[in-house]
C-alpha cells in the first residue's frame, strides 16, 4: 500500500509539472493566433471583438498568475477551451473524435510488439545460440536505430506509391461510412498494416533483447536446475518456470514503452495523414491553436502518466517482494 501511495504522490507532482509546462509554453511560442485571426480577416475585426476573442482562448491582459489559476479551473472542470483553427467546436469534441484512431493505432501496435518480442525473446534465450538467437536481435536493433518517421516514408513509398498494396493515408476509404460491419473493419484493419508494422519494427527489437537477457539470467537459477533433475517436460520448464517469472519486468518495460509508442504512434500519423491526435496536433501547431495544442498534450501525458500508474498497480499484484518492501 506504501509503494502505491509513493508511486501515486510521484505521478500527481508529474502531473502538476505537466499542467505547468503546458500552460506556458504555448505563450512562450512566438507569434500571436489573434493576430493571425486579424490578419485573416483583413482588418474587418472591431477592437471589442478582439477583446473577446483574447478573453475567450485566455491570451488576455491579466497578469499570467490569474491565467494560471484560470487554467487549472478549466484543467479540473474538464473544459479545455474552444478551437481556434476549427472555430467555435470545443477542445475536448475535437480530441474525443481523434483520440479513438491515436489508441487503435498505438496500441495495435504495442500488443502485436510486446507479444510477438516476448516470444523470440523466450525462444532465442531457450535455444541459445541456435538460428534465432544468432540472426535476429542484431537484425533488428538495426531496423529499430531508425527513426519512426524514416520507416514510415519508406513503407509508404514502397508498398503504397510504388507497388501500391496499401492505401496511403487516412484511416479508411473515403465515401465509407463509420460503423460496426465486417466491411468497415476491414478496411479500418487494411489501412492500420503500414502504420503498424512501422511502429512494431521499430519497438520489436527492444522487447526481444529484454525478455532475452531476463530468460538468460533466469534459467540459471536453482529452480531452474531443480525441474530439469525432477526429468519435467522442457517446454514446461520454459514456459511456466522460467518465462512466467521473466515476464516481471516485461510489465514494468510496458510503462515506459507506452510513451515511446504513442511518440512513434504521432509521427506515424503524420507522414500516413492518419486522422488521430499527432495529425491534429500538427495542424493545430501550424494555426497557432494554443487551446487545441494544449488541450492534445494535457490528453497525451495524461493517459501515459494513468497507464504507467496502472502497471504499478499491476506489477505490485504480480510481485508479493514489492508490497513487502
Amino acid at each position: 500500500m506504501r509503494f502505491v501511495l509513493r508511486r501515486l504522490a510521484f505521478y500527481l507532482v508529474a502531473f502538476w509539472v505537466s499542467v505547468t509546462l503546458n500552460f506556458l509554453l504555448p505563450r512562450f511560442m512566438p507569434g500571436d493566433p489573434i493576430s493571425r485571426m486579424m490578419s485573416q480577416s483583413q482588418g474587418r475585426m472591431t477592437p471589442e471583438q478582439v477583446a473577446q476573442l483574447q478573453s475567450l482562448f485566455g491570451l488576455d491582459d491579466r497578469p499570467i498568475w490569474q491565467q494560471y489559476l484560470s487554467y487549472w479551473q478549466s484543467v479540473l472542470t474538464g473544459d479545455m477551451g474552444v478551437s481556434i483553427s476549427r472555430f467555435p467546436t470545443p477542445v475536448s469534441e475535437v480530441i474525443s473524435s481523434q483520440i479513438v484512431w491515436t489508441l487503435l493505432l498505438g496500441g495495435t501496435a504495442l500488443i502485436i510488439a510486446v507479444i510477438l518480442g516476448n516470444a523470440l525473446g523466450i525462444l532465442a534465450a531457450w535455444r541459445r545460440g541456435g538460428s534465432v538467437d544468432s540472426t535476429l536481435p542484431p537484425v533488428l536493433v538495426f531496423i529499430g536505430s531508425f527513426p519512426y518517421f524514416f520507416l514510415a516514408m519508406s513503407a509508404l513509398y514502397v508498398f503504397g506509391v510504388q507497388l501500391s498494396w496499401f492505401p496511403v493515408r487516412h484511416a479508411y476509404t473515403a465515401g465509407l461510412t463509420p460503423e460496426w460491419s465486417a466491411e468497415f473493419v476491414a478496411d479500418v484493419a487494411y489501412h492500420l498494416v503500414l502504420p503498424v508494422a512501422t511502429i512494431v519494427l521499430v519497438s520489436i527489437g527492444g522487447w526481444m533483447l529484454a525478455m532475452r537477457n531476463t530468460m538468460i539470467t533466469t534459467t540459471s537459477e536453482d529452480y531452474i536446475v531443480m525441474a530439469e533433475a525432477k526429468g519435467l517436460r522442457p517446454s514446461r520448464i520454459m514456459l511456466r518456470y522460467s518465462a512466467r517469472n521473466a515476464t516481471l519486468p516485461a510489465v514494468t518495460n510496458i510503462g515506459m514503452a507506452i510513451g515511446f509508442v504513442v511518440g512513434g504512434a504521432l509521427l506515424t500519423e503524420v507522414v500516413f495523414a492518419y486522422p488521430g491526435v499527432g495529425y491534429q496536433l500538427l495542424q493545430a501547431v501550424t494555426a497557432l491553436d494554443y487551446p487545441l495544442m494544449q488541450g492534445i498534450f494535457l490528453t497525451i501525458t495524461g493517459a501515459v502518466l494513468l497507464a504507467n500508474f496502472v502497471v504499478d498497480i499491476v506489477y505490485v499484484r504480480l510481485d508479493p517482494r514489492v508490497r513487502v518492501g
